[in-house]
């Protein structure tokens, strides 16, 4: 596997686990504004593709773990509350609900931490 490829998969993952995060926010929030299974609320739904673009456009991506240990934050100050909204409430819970995803990030963090 080449590096672009490895960035690459690091990108998708990243994603993941934003959109999953965001997911466990809307259903616990927002279920009495049209929240079906599997579907987010058109303001999750907005945050969930912002994040992704944000993404994808990441120059940093091949350096960073998570976008809170960047040294550039990209997101807009409205969406960027909002983000941080959605970490607050469902990193504790991501522990009950994706325990593998949980680990796996904390795991990244003290990586990091330990880098510096």
């Amino acid at each position: 596997m080449n590096q672009m490829d490895k960035i690459e998969k690091k990108r998708q993952k990243e994603q993941y686990v934003v959109e999953e995060m965001i997911k466990l926010y809307c259903r616990k929030n927002h279920s009495g504004e049209g929240w079906q299974a599997g579907q987010m609320c058109p303001s999750c739904r907005e945050l969930a593709e912002y994040a992704k673009l944000r993404s994808e456009k990441c120059p940093f991506m091949k350096e960073k773990t998570f976008c809170a240990n960047c040294k550039v934050h990209c997101y807009k100050p409205e969406m960027r509350e909002k983000i941080r909204q959605v970490m607050r409430f469902s990193g504790p819970r991501m522990l009950l609900y994706h325990p593998l995803l949980a680990i796996w990030h904390l795991v990244c963090s003290r990586k990091e931490k330990n880098k510096k």
